[in-house]
């Protein structure tokens, strides 16, 4: 079998010097049926190993509820990148960041006040637990074994959140008591703090980054004097929030800095070759002061675009690329315009009226509280004698319609710093609440959503609530529409294709919802922006009649579905 260690100055391949040319592909953000195109388009621009985050909240959304199937078939995408001829790097966290929601930590994991990334007893039995199934994944399909995966890291960027040594340690003798042998490596940006608190002397070190490549390097080999140099991470482009901009970074300046890069003998792992899409509702968030959702694409201005295809950094760093290792003479094929069309849509009935199990509380709950990982909880109050008044929430998580009986209102905005609103007098006071997205990074993981804390009506408690959480994917699967209901409106048409084919359906007609063609969930979308597109991979389309869902939580400008040739992902910074 073929082995793969760190030697004084290189990475060493059956003992040979060896540089790893990696690429990052999230297998939970690409339609499974994809995993293969994409993988071999990145041997195609001269890369020799795929990388991978593995997502614990999407193994085990609900505790217990393992799965590795379909969509969560690591396994199966590791096959497939040694079936390509690559090697394979395997990112299990527990703590990934990737502007995934949580962070990749599973809700019923952070909310209930433990200590996260920590050396908490408590919170360790549960992360050691998720790694050994990782593990029982990764170790056969090791390289030493016949398999791919050359390397494993440690945590993640943990120099910018803690320096618990001890929390390390477990992580590192959970892994190889679980029959990790390959080396294991640890990433933080190139700050002395961050890379002194973030690893173990034992871990091989490598940085993040995406520019000044040889300072960055300098700085990372006075912490790890001896091995290869890695960016493990370089940012080749950079993700999109609500209400932004889409970011792109200038191709030639990445080349450019590749190059630099490549040039010291540094090995390097491009973040994000390709980014795939944010479906469902698995997008995160930031805050720093200003809470922003994250965007349905994950596009990333990528070597491949959002949908697959070879964009012109592809070829840049192709030609970089070649410049320091062998690079396939075959390029990946044009892919054709998208069919372009539109059909109508049909209003099917109000969507957020349908029935679901509620629970009756002095004070609304949160969606934690309810168990509820969907995107929307329905609060409803009695107004004390039908007064109406000032209207004070002390927190909304994320984005609240406020309704009195069934007239809208307006909204309270967590982005806007929204706390209170006047309402009229009436009977029944409406807020319907969406978890717009996670905070995935730093100290806010795992924070409630809902209507937190208290609320009054001019100063005084209001009180005797009914939350009900409301399921948008089962909504929209089994057509749960009241005809007579005064809410948001779902919508559903049908088109026929000939063929499977990848669809970029135009929302920019549309106000603020969620998204389902065959009932596959494409996401939110906004016009709030930069992304006027929605994916939708050619696998869940078929040829004949396809069908698709609208829910949509404020009105259609056009009750069309429009498709277009190709993504549009936003304006760009000049």
């Amino acid at each position: 079998m073929t082995s793969f260690s760190i030697g004084d100055t290189e990475f060493l391949r059956d003992g040979r010097p060896h540089r790893v040319l990696a690429g990052a592909i999230h297998y939970f953000r690409v339609h499974p049926d994809q995993w293969q195109d994409r993988i071999r388009k990145a041997r195609l621009m001269g890369l020799n190993t795929i990388e991978t985050y593995v997502a614990w909240n999407a193994h085990e959304p609900r505790r217990g509820e393992w799965d590795a199937t379909g969509w969560n078939d690591l396994g199966r995408f590791l096959d497939l990148v040694a079936a390509e001829g690559m090697d394979a790097i395997v990112r299990p966290g527990p703590y990934i960041c990737a502007e995934w929601h949580n962070g990749g930590l599973p809700v019923w994991l952070t909310g209930d006040g433990r200590e996260l990334r920590s050396s908490d007893p408590s919170y360790l039995v549960d992360v050691s637990a998720y790694l050994r199934r990782v593990y029982e994944i990764v170790a056969p399909r090791q390289i030493d074994r016949g398999g791919p995966v050359v390397l494993v890291q440690i945590e993640n960027e943990y120099g910018a959140y803690g320096s618990d040594k001890d929390y390390l340690r477990t992580l590192v003798a959970v892994t190889r008591d679980a029959g990790i042998t390959v080396p294991l490596t640890t990433v933080d940006q190139p700050t002395d703090q961050m890379l002194a608190d973030g690893s173990l002397p034992e871990l091989h070190k490598t940085g993040s980054f995406g520019s000044r490549s040889t300072e960055r390097l300098a700085t990372l080999r006075r912490h790890q004097p001896t091995g290869p140099l890695m960016c493990s991470e370089f940012w080749d482009g950079w993700f999109d929030w609500w209400g932004g901009v889409h970011h792109t970074t200038d191709t030639a300046a990445a080349a450019s800095d590749l190059d630099d890069l490549l040039a010291t003998g540094a090995s390097v792992s491009i973040y994000m070759f390709h980014g795939g899409t944010n479906f469902g509702l698995t997008n995160g968030a930031n805050d720093k002061g200003r809470y922003l959702p994250l965007v349905t694409s994950y596009d990333y201005d990528a070597p491949l675009d959002e949908a697959g295809n070879p964009t012109a950094k592809f070829f840049a760093f192709r030609d970089v690329i070649a410049k320091y290792a062998a690079v396939p003479e075959e390029l990946p094929a044009v892919a054709p315009e998208a069919p372009a069309f539109s059909v109508p849509l049909i209003r099917a009935g109000a969507w957020t009226d349908a029935a679901a199990s509620a629970a009756r509380t002095e004070h609304p709950l949160s969606f934690d509280a309810l168990g509820h990982l969907s995107a929307l909880v329905r609060y409803d109050v009695v107004l004390p004698d039908g007064r109406g008044g000032q209207l004070v929430v002390d927190d909304v998580r994320d984005l609240a319609w406020v309704s009195v009986d069934g007239v809208p209102i307006g909204t309270l905005a967590r982005t806007r710093h929204d706390r209170a609103i006047t309402i009229p007098a009436g009977a029944a006071l409406r807020i319907l609440v969406e978890d717009q997205g996670r905070v995935n990074y730093d100290h806010r993981l795992g924070e409630e959503k809902g209507l937190i804390g208290a609320i009054t009506l001019n100063g005084e408690p209001l009180t005797g609530w009914t939350s009900t959480p409301l399921d948008v994917a089962a909504i929209a699967a089994s057509d749960s529409f009241t005809a007579t209901g005064t809410g948001p409106s779902a919508w559903t048409g049908t088109f026929d294709l000939d063929a499977p084919a990848d669809l970029f359906l135009d929302t920019a007609e549309w106000s603020k919802g969620y998204a389902f063609v065959n009932g596959f969930f494409l996401g939110r979308y906004w016009r709030n922006g930069p992304t006027r597109t929605m994916y939708v991979p050619a696998p869940a389309t078929v040829g004949g009649e396809n069908r698709i869902v609208v829910l949509e939580l404020e009105q259609l400008l056009s009750p069309t579905a429009a498709f277009l040739p190709a993504l549009s992902l936003g304006v760009t910074e000049e």
